[in-house]
């Protein structure tokens, strides 16, 4: 794991597809974007803020989402992910995240992640 900088953020704009809403899940005729779809877009965010500062053979997982869905974001217009290093402990980072769709909130929270050697993670032998 490289050294990850103070103040690491990005920001990412995603096209939310039919496949995304409530609707899609099962709840029927709420066509809005998903609580767990949104979820996915802040875990995304945050995984590619990191990823440059992994090393070879390791990868991010997410360890913990606390979020606030706030109001519902739609089909048609991107909605933008957003998350801000808060902290490092180790190969654990916290994140500051938020999914805002034309200036709106639509939700908030943190999200944690970890930096982990992919093959222990796999259960698989290094080689050597």
């Amino acid at each position: 794991m490289k050294d990850i900088p103070p103040g690491l953020a990005l920001q990412l704009d995603i096209a939310p597809e039919e496949r995304h809403t409530a609707s899609a899940l099962g709840n029927v005729g709420v066509d809005v974007v998903s609580t767990p779809a949104l979820i996915g877009y802040l875990e995304t965010a945050s995984h590619r803020a990191i990823l440059p500062y992994c090393d070879a053979g390791e990868a991010t997982v997410g360890t913990r989402v606390e979020v606030d869905h706030l109001a519902p974001a739609f089909l048609g217009q991107p909605v933008t992910a957003s998350a801000r290093l808060l902290s490092i402990d180790g190969r654990k980072i916290m994140f500051e995240v938020e999914a805002t769709q034309a200036g709106k909130v639509v939700m908030k929270g943190r999200h944690g992640r970890a930096i982990v050697q992919l093959d222990r993670l796999l259960g698989k032998k290094s080689a050597g």
